[in-house]
């Protein structure tokens, strides 16, 4: 029978295991992999994310990850850039594809004067493996190839078609620059996904319970994209790989078993969350850390997203760093108390310094 959860509860465990409510002493590959990656098409996204999560996170250990090859920028689920183990990429992007291969259809095949995917794909494999192309570099090598065609369209076929892998200086702490592209296999090295078909479903529920839990059905699906995901999860639970709770508002919630809910009384300090961050942006379940309206004042019309206040674990308002600045705005959405204000000052002081700290560094 479902155990239930209060709403207090709910929060109170989905901050702990997103290590929110106290920063944790641990590498940054094993909060990303427990965070099952990172959205981040800015690139700075993650430094903040990581920044907020670890005590002491420095911006050279997640720039060696990379430069190491260990960890990926890639697009992955809802055709959405990640910043993910490079071996979870391997075997997630197949599962992504579907959504990916959608796009293409819709958004680029018909734009196709006298030519067709399959040859376009082929050609930029050719091309990807010669060398790394930017986007702008990959266009026109295929337009030449393909006459008439739109070098835009050609590159957004193979984006789509192709798990390929932005290199670094991008994605770096001081890196700059377009995009620039590889295949995963020529970046990472050769190899087999680990996982395929059920199981990888059944691994991907896993691995977003573990980090998001405990979670609805459409939450689950919202985050990865995938559809028709109802009769996994319940036959997982048959299973006894899941327990069931009855969520506050009367909601079917799922988690792994034997994982333990947070108590509801635990204090939850004032955080600056990431731009873009997965705890609040394509979260089915948003309705445990933030009121819709509230979080509606923080959609923007050109997609960019501020970072978030949480007080008392939940939104409560955004911050933004002016380019070429270190000062940290805020803007609470209604007016906190004094000691809100002072945790909130101390939080804000925390990010400036490390802002300054190792943005006056050489790169």
């Amino acid at each position: 029978m479902a155990q239930p959860i209060t709403a207090g509860q709910w929060n109170r465990t989905l901050l702990q295991r997103q290590h929110l409510l106290a920063r944790v002493d641990e590498d940054a590959i094993e909060v990303i992999d427990r965070l099952v990656g990172m959205q981040s098409q800015d690139p700075a996204s993650a430094f903040f994310g990581l920044h907020c999560r670890i005590d002491g996170f420095e911006p050279p250990e997640l720039d060696a990850l990379l430069i190491d090859r260990e960890i990926v920028r890639i697009a992955l689920l809802r055709s959405t850039i990640f910043l993910v183990d490079g071996q979870d990429a391997r075997w997630i992007r197949p599962l992504a594809q579907p959504v990916i291969d959608g796009e293409l259809r819709a958004a680029y095949e018909p734009k196709l004067v006298s030519t067709t995917s399959p040859p376009v794909i082929a050609d930029a494999v050719e091309l990807l493996r010669a060398a790394p192309m930017t986007g702008d570099e990959l266009g026109r090598e295929l337009a030449q190839r393909h006459p008439g065609e739109n070098p835009s369209t050609l590159t957004g076929i193979a984006r789509c078609a192709l798990p390929l892998v932005q290199i670094p200086p991008r994605g770096l702490w001081q890196g700059s620059g377009r995009p620039t592209y590889r295949l995963l296999d020529d970046w990472i090295g050769p190899g087999e996904p680990a996982l395929d078909g059920d199981e990888a479903r059944r691994e991907l529920i896993r691995l977003y319970l573990r980090g998001f839990g405990p979670a609805s059905i459409g939450a689950i699906q919202k985050w990865s994209g995938l559809r028709q995901l109802r009769g996994l999860v319940e036959q997982m639970e048959r299973d006894w790989e899941l327990a069931v709770y009855t969520g506050p508002h009367g909601q079917m919630l799922y988690d792994l078993e034997g994982l333990d809910l947070a108590d509801a009384d635990q204090p939850a300090p004032v955080r600056l969350i990431a731009p873009f961050d997965h705890i609040l942006v394509a979260q089915g379940d948003r309705v445990r850390i933030a009121d819709d309206d509230l979080f509606g004042r923080t959609v923007t019309p050109n997609g960019r997203s501020p970072g978030f206040i949480l007080v008392d674990g939940r939104l409560a308002g955004v911050w933004r760093i002016p380019p070429g600045s270190t000062v940290v705005q805020t803007e609470l959405f209604a007016g906190g108390s004094p000691e809100v204000r002072a945790e909130l000052d101390d939080e804000v002081s925390r990010l400036g310094e490390w802002l300054s700290e190792w943005l006056s560094r050489e790169r």
